[in-house]
């Protein structure tokens, strides 16, 4: 792995190759450069750690997709509609309606504002109200505002996974997943490929394998770090042989392969009492335990060695679990398991798997049984239920909780830099 002063000296870590408008998005990040470059910036926490937050979210401009897609898809792209009593609705193929529930923009906090509070007022940050909904409602973007809040909660870098762009695959129509997920890439990579702080993911849509194995190796050869597929499919499972060509390509990439949770099928499935916490829990969060089983207990593994995966913002705390379930299961369903397995499912898992959290108290605590080299910590910018801007209030329940110096490294960014291919200056490693 080469130093981050020897990558930052010969040049970004995706190639420029941008179209104007791309051009027009880097100017604004590059009025910071100089300071990016040198690695001159100053955080105000987690000092002694190089921090890789491995769950950040960037708000795409809202035309991304109509400005770009090809035009025969242009009507089938996600847009608002208001109905005839001014109610906001999105609509997105795939996806039942959502309506648009605004929040007062007179209970919005900016940054700014929160930033210059906690600094002149008190020694530690301001409590908001998670309530309002509210809370820095524009935060997000790509501009010179990301790293001043990267700077503030303590992040050296950032991988960076989409918003609209969560509905790349939401779609019936393959050839739609296809063309979302290009168009997506497309963008990151115009958006990204000059700031040495951000890692974008490559959207790679599984349901057509010849089109995921070339945006694969097209990602690759641009500089993309890894490829992100969600977990769920439409029809069938990753544990099917015909997946073995995207496995393949991924392992010639060097790049591993992400899931993150509430993609691929409509996560808001449950209404009414309880629906917002159902929906989270088991439609969301849960999703991601069945690639992790997919992948460890078919014999993927055995014939891709090289093969590396990660879950994404949905907690660590159930692998204890689900490790020992997938062990007792080759077990006792011995006789009908197959393909037989040169190891057991769970060390398979610690072998080429990770998670990332974000607040999980249970990972924490059982991160002997999981694995302490497979977690990943990220803050989840900017969304609600993230620990932005309280990172290190987490870094410190951690103290509290035994978690050694080396673990924490490892947890807060040493694990994700290896996964990743991310250069850590000399100082850290």
């Amino acid at each position: 792995m080469k130093t981050l002063t020897s990558e930052l000296d010969q040049g970004p870590h995706v190639n420029k190759q941008s179209t104007p408008e791309g051009e027009n998005i880097n100017n604004a990040v590059k009025k910071m450069q100089p300071e990016l470059n040198g690695l001159n910036y100053t955080k105000d926490c987690l000092q002694d750690y190089y921090v890789i937050s491995a769950d950040a979210h960037v708000n795409e401009p809202f035309d991304m997709f109509a400005s770009r897609v090809d035009k025969k898809f242009k009507d089938r792209m996600p847009h608002i509609e208001v109905d005839n009593e001014g109610r906001k609705w999105l609509r997105i193929e795939g996806l039942r309606p959502s309506r648009i529930r605004e929040a007062p923009k007179e209970e919005g906090v900016s940054a700014e504002e929160f930033r210059s509070q906690h600094q002149q007022e008190s020694a530690s940050r301001p409590h908001l109200d998670a309530t309002k909904g509210a809370m820095f409602q524009k935060q997000g973007g790509f501009d010179e505002e990301r790293y001043l809040d990267m700077n503030y909660d303590g992040i050296d870098v950032d991988i960076v996974f989409p918003n609209k762009g969560l509905a790349n695959w939401q779609s019936p129509d393959s050839v739609l997943n296809v063309e979302m997920c290009r168009v997506w890439n497309d963008w990151a990579y115009d958006t990204f490929n000059d700031n040495p702080r951000s890692y974008p993911a490559a959207c790679i849509a599984p349901a057509d394998i010849d089109a995921a194995v070339k945006e694969i190796e097209r990602s690759a050869a641009r500089g993309f770090h890894f490829a992100m597929m969600p977990p769920l499919l439409k029809e069938g499972g990753y544990n099917e042989a015909k997946y073995d060509r995207i496995w393949a390509a991924l392992c010639d990439a060097n790049i591993p392969v992400v899931f993150h949770a509430g993609t691929g099928k409509e996560p808001r499935t449950a209404t009414g009492n309880g629906g917002a916490i159902i929906n989270y829990v088991v439609h969301a969060m849960n999703t991601v335990v069945q690639p992790v089983v997919e992948l460890c207990g078919s014999g993927v593994f055995d014939r891709y060695p090289k093969l590396k995966f990660s879950t994404i913002e949905a907690g660590a705390g159930w692998l204890p679990y689900t490790l020992q379930a997938m062990d007792f299961g080759s077990e006792a369903f011995a006789f009908w398991v197959s393909p037989n397995l040169k190891y057991k499912p769970s060390e398979y898992f610690r072998m080429h798997g990770h998670a990332s959290f974000e607040i999980d108290d249970v990972a924490i605590a059982s991160r002997e049984a999981i694995g302490t080299q497979c977690l990943m910590w990220g803050n989840d910018y900017p969304h609600i239920e993230g620990c932005w801007p309280y990172s290190a209030a987490q870094v410190d329940k951690w103290t509290r909780m035994g978690v050694t110096e080396a673990e924490k490294r490892d947890i807060l960014g040493m694990n994700a830099a290896r996964l990743f291919n991310i250069p850590v200056p000399e100082q850290f490693v």
